[in-house]
């Protein structure tokens, strides 16, 4: 089975959203200094990196992480490459994929922290384009932007367009050198109790 890592590592230097806390790591004990194991401890924002928003990102009594329905994160999926310097995605930018179901949407728009830096603009989905797709059968949208609404939205108008419509997010993904097609996904959110996001291990697996 070959599976193609489409997450971003976390580590030091891996970009934050600007003011949220960053990765870090140490040591809390180390076989170099006379210990029997080797034993590790980070400190990070869960949105850093790779990671799924869940509706308690926007929402004050909205579903935590670690009740995140994990169908929804594993399945068929359809990677398009789509316009990174448009502000806005329409209904023709989702032209490639026909009229046919698509459940799991993955968008590169080439707007991402896999470079290393954090991308002043990307593009995010109207929510007409966000309607559409839902009544389409949609249950998740993945973008390698750092969010599926724009930098400066403070409404975060597609997060509740999607939740409201029981599609889930991934952001942060990295889509570099993925060709536009059909995978099946694999990116389950780690099991975190009670927070607003959960970093992620996502991986495509070609259709034959």
């Amino acid at each position: 089975m070959t599976l193609r890592d489409i997450s971003i590592a976390l580590a030091p230097g891996t970009a934050p959203w600007p003011g949220d806390t960053p990765f870090s790591c140490g040591w809390t004990w180390e076989m170099s200094a006379g210990a029997s194991v080797n034993v590790s401890a980070f400190t990070t924002s869960p949105h850093v990196g790779t990671h799924a928003d869940a509706p308690l990102h926007v929402t004050a009594r909205g579903m935590p992480a670690d009740e995140m329905p994990l169908a929804a994160f594993v399945g068929p999926a359809r990677v398009l490459t789509v316009d990174g310097a448009k502000r806005e995605l329409g209904a023709a930018d989702f032209a490639p994929l026909g009229g046919a179901r698509v459940e799991r949407l993955l968008l590169r728009t080439g707007c991402s922290i896999a470079g290393g830096e954090f991308p002043a603009a990307w593009p995010a989905c109207s929510l007409d384009a966000v309607r559409t797709l839902l009544d389409r059968g949609l249950r998740l949208l993945g973008v390698d932007a750092p969010s599926v609404d724009e930098r400066e939205s403070k409404t975060l108008a597609v997060h509740h367009a999607l939740f409201d419509g029981r599609a889930f997010i991934l952001e942060n993904l990295d889509l570099r050198g993925v060709p536009d097609g059909s995978y099946d996904l694999i990116a389950l959110p780690v099991k975190l109790a009670g927070l607003d996001a959960a970093p992620v291990r996502a991986a495509l697996r070609p259709l034959i």
